[in-house]
């Protein structure tokens, strides 16, 4: 079950806040009941991980640890309860790590330990490490095969672009838990962040009509024209935020009552009322994914017209089974001409994390090859 793995390896490391990171050469770690070691090809660099790890975003985590989320790799070897995972597969590692006998308990590897004693323990004790290193060792369920022929091959997209999918997996956990359907109408707000652009794109990919809301109607353009490089038959509306609940939910109502909603809010902009003029367009039954920070949203309307709100943090096992068979369908626009990735080495890991905060949006991808 071990065979080819090295006595060593490397792997950036955080000793903590005020020291830093540091290339490390590092004991391989072997497999045990329940466990896979991959062999890292790729791992993804959020907007945010700089401050994560420069201490700038209230993240908590023990240290030292290896850094990361999630990565592309090889399965190098396998613990003995394996049964489907095999040495030399190309898999997606998650970085969402669950408790098996409490699956609330989770924490996202290597960034945030979670809010429960569970998680915690789990990550402080168990899986502490995450992907910023040339191997790793991770649950066998946090494995996710990929049909690297179909991908890489047929397809032709590399293992870099590929990464992408790390990004996207978090709206599509709201749009999916929603149930959104192919046609129905479904409002972004804020649709020009990070994670609202890409969920504008999921949705667009999906064969939903899109509204997007923003307070730039410039952005809200570029965000138009960057979807649907990629998705040319794409239906995407735009709704200026001036922040006059009852204007903005007229300006949305001009497209027809919408099926459903998907707010990502950052904590910035918790107050303000867009979410509440979302709400107010939808139609009686409507449906609504609350994945941000939103203080601000239309009580009355939601007891009328009987509207489902649903909370979501990230996304379940099965969401990514589901969006990895959307993906080996071609779905998703990740060729050459769409993607613009920037790939680092290990020992550039700095200029990596800067990339990250500045270059990332639809098509956008920003990985560390170890």
């Amino acid at each position: 079950m071990t065979t080819g793995l090295p006595s060593k390896y490397r792997a950036l490391v955080l000793e903590d806040h005020e020291s830093g990171f540091q290339i490390k050469i590092l004991t391989t770690p072997r497999p045990d009941i329940g466990s896979a070691v991959v062999r890292i090809s790729v791992a993804g660099i959020l907007p945010y991980h700089r401050d994560v790890y420069d201490g700038k975003r209230p993240n908590s985590f023990p240290t030292p640890l290896v850094g990361g989320f999630g990565a592309i790799g090889h399965v190098a070897a396998v613990g003995f309860d394996a049964t489907a995972l095999k040495p030399g597969q190309l898999v997606y590692v998650d970085c969402v790590i669950r408790a098996r006998d409490d699956p609330d308990s989770f924490f996202l590897a290597a960034i945030y330990e979670g809010s429960s004693n569970g998680s915690k323990k789990l990550m402080r004790d168990v899986w502490r490490d995450g992907t910023f290193a040339e191997y790793a060792k991770v649950p066998l369920e946090n494995c996710i095969p990929l049909d690297e022929t179909r991908l890489c091959g047929n397809l032709g997209y590399s293992v870099h672009d590929l990464m992408y999918m790390a990004y996207l997996l978090v709206p599509y956990g709201g749009i999916r838990d929603i149930q959104l359907e192919h046609g129905e109408t479904i409002i972004v707000c804020p649709a020009t962040g990070f994670y609202g652009s890409l969920g504008v794109q999921i949705a667009a990919v999906m064969g939903a009509r899109v509204i997007a809301m923003g307070r730039s109607e410039e952005k809200l353009a570029k965000l138009v024209e960057d979807v649907q490089k990629g998705s040319p038959g794409a239906t995407i509306e735009t709704v200026k935020i001036t922040g006059d609940k009852d204007k903005d939910a007229n300006a949305l109502r001009v497209f027809g009552a919408a099926d459903a909603v998907l707010d990502i809010t950052p904590k910035a902009a918790s107050m303000s009322t867009h979410t509440k003029s979302a709400i107010k367009a939808l139609r009686r039954g409507g449906r609504v994914s609350l994945m941000g920070s939103t203080e601000n949203i239309a009580v009355p309307e939601i007891m009328v017209n009987n509207i489902t709100l649903k909370g979501k943090m990230m996304y379940e096992r099965e969401t990514i089974l589901h969006f990895v068979k959307m993906l080996e369908r071609g779905l998703f626009p990740l060729s050459k001409d769409f993607m613009e990735t920037k790939v680092f080495s290990l020992d550039d890991w700095k200029a990596g994390l800067d990339a990250g905060a500045e270059h990332n949006g639809i098509g956008k991808c920003v990985t560390l090859a170890p």
